[in-house]
């Protein structure tokens, strides 16, 4: 059974799951297009920081930004490989949006790559309700960006 809690950016599991999970974008997106956060964007005050565990397994990670009292922002969700297409994204986002109502947000949003290796993330994404949108918060126009939301009221 997995158990979401707030992560520990000091866990030498969660630390290294972050590294990957950064590098990786980093990796499959072009300059200056990746904008996945590292552990020090991680421990600023506007993001809640959740680790997703399966016993004592780490299998995902995930983080809402608060963009306003209103509108909030996915940041960093991620699965290891291993457990990707067992439902375990879904888990985390069903948590994140959880969160996020529970905070009184009535917009969530995310960006994430336009290239084939985010093919699955916009799916998930898709799958759960969030449509494509002009970019929004600090984010400029960029073909290696999809962003989108979901309106929380519904």
């Amino acid at each position: 059974m997995m158990q979401i809690i707030e992560g520990d950016l000091s866990d030498p599991h969660v630390v290294e799951l972050v590294q990957i999970h950064h590098a990786k974008s980093v990796a499959e997106s072009p300059p200056g297009s990746s904008h996945t956060l590292d552990l020090s964007d991680l421990r600023s005050p506007d993001i809640r920081f959740w680790a997703m565990w399966n016993a004592a397994a780490l299998v995902g990670l995930g983080a809402l930004k608060e963009l306003s009292v209103d509108h909030g922002e996915i940041k960093s969700m991620h699965v290891v490989e291993a457990k990707r297409g067992r439902g375990a994204g879904s888990v985390m986002l069903r948590h994140i949006i959880g969160e996020a109502r529970a905070r009184g947000m009535s917009r969530l949003s995310l960006e994430t790559g336009a290239l084939p290796y985010f093919a699955a993330a916009r799916a998930l994404y898709q799958n759960h309700g969030f449509v494509e949108c002009a970019p929004f918060g600090d984010y400029k126009p960029d073909p290696a960006s999809v962003f989108m939301t979901l309106d929380l009221r519904a």
